[in-house]
């Protein structure tokens, strides 16, 4: 009796780790149809911020920057947010060579979270001009 339960809570925990594990690997970069999510904390490993890594994943649809969104990480809240809101809207609209060209400014009093997030999104850009002329690459289809 003693084996069987111990079993069934190793199948439940291998269960749960796919489970939890699952939208982290679709976040890699994804295409579905006109619509590609691209992830930056695969590609902007070294990219800091000031107290580490700030990934994003950078929805373009259409060639056009649709959205942006800040993933785990290590900043201060009050200062991430304040380069989220400055750094996004800059981009949010632009094609991916507009974005890429853009000269983004950043937020005061929060210049390396900033900056860390200007690199992450032209890095992803790059990625996304890049395999957009070419069939596989990081994207998974849905």
């Amino acid at each position: 009796m003693i084996g069987k339960k111990i079993t069934f809570l190793g199948l439940a925990i291998c269960a749960a780790a796919v489970l939890c594990l699952a939208p982290n690997s679709m976040a890699k970069g994804s295409k579905s149809g006109n619509t590609q999510v691209i992830y930056t904390g695969s590609i902007a490993k070294k990219v800091m911020g000031y107290n580490g890594t700030t990934p994003v994943n950078i929805t373009i649809t259409g060639g056009k920057i649709t959205k942006i969104e800040a993933l785990s990480n290590k900043e201060t809240p009050a200062y991430f947010n304040k380069a989220k809101s400055k750094v996004f809207k800059q981009f949010i609209g632009k094609t991916v060579d507009e974005g890429i060209r853009l000269n983004a400014d950043v937020a005061t009093g929060a210049t390396y979270s900033s900056e860390a997030l200007i690199k992450n999104i032209k890095m992803g850009l790059k990625q996304a001009k890049g395999s957009s002329s070419s069939k596989g690459g990081r994207r998974m289809s849905r």
